[in-house]
């Protein structure tokens, strides 16, 4: 985008985008990249939130905004009850688009405020992955009719692939090789796919639901009326599960910690695990693999160096 003229009375004005039309231009980049349609939701609902706040210090262009109003705003959300988590991803979206526009359009001489902004501490938390007695005792819980073998079929992929909930909900039929346990995600997060592995136990279970679901296209896992099963009725058909099992509910994502953990405690190696689990950086895996005191105790046991004296 460049700066915009008019003629007016006579004389040549020069308009400068607002900071909201530079927004516009940044949703339009990130579209053309190839962003799903969530991520991009995401982006444009902060970034308005962002420019109203900004506007409302008369800060309505890129260049009057410096990294004092950026720190101000970040305090800002923290005190309207934002936790540490939320106020670092909106200033993940902020700082991304102030990168854009240093590469896009700054004007020679701009100093982009964003590089002075110290990014939002966030304190790590270990999110604890389910619980494999829990999954067992799920799974026990599963009967032998028509949902019944697709709960089995539907927590066993769950805990043996590492899928996120929408990766597993957006599965077709066409994505299972029922020889080899192929599952080719194609609408992975960033809009990324790959394939993962089914063991024999999940594949034999996958096979079994299929037979009961019927031929035909569509979607892998679908509801009781034949629809795609959708993110609600995941969660509920896990939730009754776990009350017929007597086990805490565990959240859908947790099996994608448990299947890490348990692939680490194994031997897989992070490499291998990481192209598993759909990660282009090895450091995000880290939050699913956080080890537990059990581990550490056993790690300081097996290789206690006074022990060796």
């Amino acid at each position: 985008m460049a700066a915009q003229t008019q003629i007016a009375q006579g004389t040549l004005a020069v308009i400068t985008p607002t900071l909201r039309r530079w927004v516009d231009g940044f949703i339009i980049s990130r579209r053309a990249g190839g962003l799903a349609t969530s991520t991009i939701t995401f982006y444009r609902k902060r970034l308005a939130h962002f420019t109203d706040y900004c506007e409302g210090r008369g800060a309505a262009e890129v260049e009057a905004i410096d990294p004092t109003l950026i720190r101000e705003y970040l305090l800002a959300l923290g005190e309207a009850g934002h936790n540490a988590g939320g106020v670092h991803g909106f200033f993940r979206i902020i700082r991304a688009l102030f990168l854009w526009y240093e590469t896009e359009a700054a004007p020679e001489g701009w100093r982009n405020p964003i590089r002075k902004v110290a990014a939002p501490k966030v304190p790590e938390k270990i999110l604890p992955p389910v619980e494999m007695a829990d999954v067992a005792a799920l799974l026990d819980s599963c009967g032998n009719d028509r949902l019944g073998l697709r709960d089995r079929a539907v927590l066993l992929t769950l805990i043996d692939c590492g899928l996120r909930a929408n990766e597993l909900l957006s599965l077709d039929v066409s994505d299972f090789d029922s020889v080899t346990g192929a599952l080719t995600v194609r609408h992975g997060k960033g809009g990324k796919g790959r394939v993962v592995f089914a063991g024999h136990k999940t594949r034999k279970a996958i096979r079994a639901w299929l037979k009961e679901r019927g031929g035909g296209a569509g979607a892998l896992f679908c509801a009781r009326d034949g629809r795609t099963l959708d993110y609600n009725g995941l969660r509920a058909a896990v939730k009754r599960l776990a009350r017929r099992a007597g086990v805490p509910y565990p959240p859908l994502h947790s099996f994608r910690r448990g299947f890490a953990l348990a692939m680490l405690r194994d031997g897989c190696d992070i490499v291998t695990l990481s192209r598993l689990m759909g990660h282009s950086d090895l450091s995000l895996i880290r939050r699913y693999t956080k080890q537990n005191s059990d581990d550490l105790r056993e790690a300081a046991e097996k290789h206690s160096p006074a022990d060796r004296l």
